[in-house]
């Protein structure tokens, strides 16, 4: 009998870790008064996609991968990205991608004040996880732990789309307010302020492969305002 418990608790493990896989893929969209940095937070100044070249705010594809049919040239850059992934995914929408975007930055925020590696790894890609993963065992071996409020969302805005071969990359900006302090092992606050509300900006990227079954998006890319 006692062997039992251990089996059920994977079981458990087995039907969150489903449900986080559902969960993403329903919030970021399936197929058919101070300003402080963001990335600081999670002990990075900035992460992208192994592979990926330049920053984080994507650069639009050249001449060369677009249908002969689409103009690009005469559009705005932004909509000349999303007028892309809409060739390449015909059900993607811009509302819908920034409502899911809205959710995962929920998610991922308080997954990270919470230390829930676990979470974190359905939501991140690999070399992004690493980086938070690492800042969350940084934050535990001193002994403190962290505080976040997500008061609110003033704005989520797509600053850069494109496609890179066959995945879809979606550049988001967001301005929320938090409230957000760092205590150490007695309760004393070595960090923030725990009765301010603070301005944060953060530039996310988030970015899925087209062609594969997997409807999910993940953050793939984190950063600051130049």
């Amino acid at each position: 009998m006692g062997s039992g418990f251990p089996f059920i608790d994977i079981v458990i493990y087995a039907a969150v870790a489903l449900f986080l896989i559902y969960k993403l893929g329903t919030v970021l969209g399936r197929r058919g008064d101070d300003q402080q940095s963001g990335a600081d937070r999670f002990g990075m100044r900035e992460s992208r996609k192994k592979g990926a070249a330049g920053d984080n705010v994507v650069n639009m594809p050249d001449a060369g991968q677009r249908p002969p049919e689409m103009d690009y040239g005469s559009m705005d850059p932004i909509e000349a990205g999303i007028a892309q992934i809409k060739a390449a995914d015909s059900s993607f929408r811009e509302k819908e991608f920034l409502a899911g975007a809205r959710k995962a930055f929920e998610m991922i925020i308080d997954a990270f004040a919470a230390g829930n590696a676990k979470i974190l790894k359905y939501l991140l890609e690999s070399s992004v996880y690493e980086n938070f993963a690492a800042a969350i065992r940084e934050r535990e071996k001193a002994g403190h732990t962290l505080e976040t409020t997500l008061v609110g969302i003033d704005d989520a805005e797509i600053v850069a789309a494109e496609m890179r071969g066959t995945d879809a990359v979606v550049t988001v900006k967001f301005v929320t307010g938090q409230v957000n302090a760092t205590r150490d092992a007695d309760g004393e606050v070595v960090e923030g302020d725990p009765n301010n509300v603070v301005q944060v900006t953060d530039i996310w990227t988030f970015g899925r492969n087209t062609r594969a079954s997997d409807p999910n998006w993940v953050l793939i890319a984190t950063g600051t305002p130049d």
